[in-house]
């Protein structure tokens, strides 16, 4: 039955989980915290539903039968590239977790779980604004970022990133000159607390100075250490 939200108000979440008793005690917790819940126990199931229905949000493992998770997701977003997408796994490394953000997920958690800390995940993915719609255009010296286009370039050359390289690019470009620590880079960007038990961060950064800053004379990214990390242009001059 399609969910009528001008009548009923709910965020309507739908859970991808093939363990029913997990996905019950799931679907128990969010109704009790006012969400309307559908479920779908494999990934073919869940992309069929996910594609038919307007959810705000959907909540999948990557394991799953017929289709794993990651599969799931990139579809997804290619579909649309601004469909929520959390992922709850036991996969739990860090190159699990490259992978999921790889795939387009928004957040990423790993079981156990607190209900509560999922429900508060789902609430800030919810009502997060776009941190990019500022402006259309984003530049610092020859790199340029259009966020409606989602093209990058530098010195008129395209880079080719990924979702979550393109969002954190674009959110230090919008805070160019300001260092950013770790913590405000995975609130801001992944809409999570920072683990200090993984390295995802400094993995995605990484990323982006192969990207960014490979074979061009300037340096855009730099590290503070002990501090986070900054883009700006000429950042070794004027500091």
């Amino acid at each position: 039955m399609h969910l009528d939200k001008s009548k009923y108000m709910q965020p309507s979440i739908l859970i991808i989980e093939d363990d029913q008793r997990m996905a019950e005690l799931i679907r128990r917790g969010l109704e009790e915290n006012g969400y309307a819940v559908s479920l779908a126990i494999d990934g073919k199931e869940g992309l069929s539903l996910a594609l038919k229905r307007d959810f705000d949000a959907v909540i999948t493992d990557i394991l799953l039968p017929s289709m794993n998770g990651l599969e799931l997701c990139k579809t997804l977003k290619k579909h649309n590239d601004k469909y929520p997408i959390i992922m709850l796994t036991a996969l739990g490394t860090t190159d699990d977790k490259v992978d999921g953000f790889d795939a387009g997920a928004d957040d990423y958690m790993v079981k156990p779980f607190e209900m509560r800390e999922l429900t508060a995940r789902i609430h800030a993915l919810l009502k997060r604004s776009n941190i990019h719609s500022i402006e259309e255009t984003l530049r610092i010296a020859d790199l340029e970022l259009n966020q409606q286009t989602k093209i990058v370039k530098r010195n008129g050359k395209e880079l080719n990133l990924t979702p979550k390289e393109f969002n954190l690019l674009a959110y230090m470009m919008a805070n160019a000159g300001r260092v950013l620590s770790k913590s405000e880079i995975a609130e801001k960007v992944w809409d999570t607390r920072f683990d200090t038990g993984t390295n995802f961060i400094e993995v995605y950064i990484s990323y982006l100075r192969r990207k960014v800053d490979k074979g061009f004379e300037k340096k855009l990214i730099y590290t503070k250490p002990g501090m986070g990390f900054i883009l700006k242009d000429d950042y070794e001059n004027k500091n």
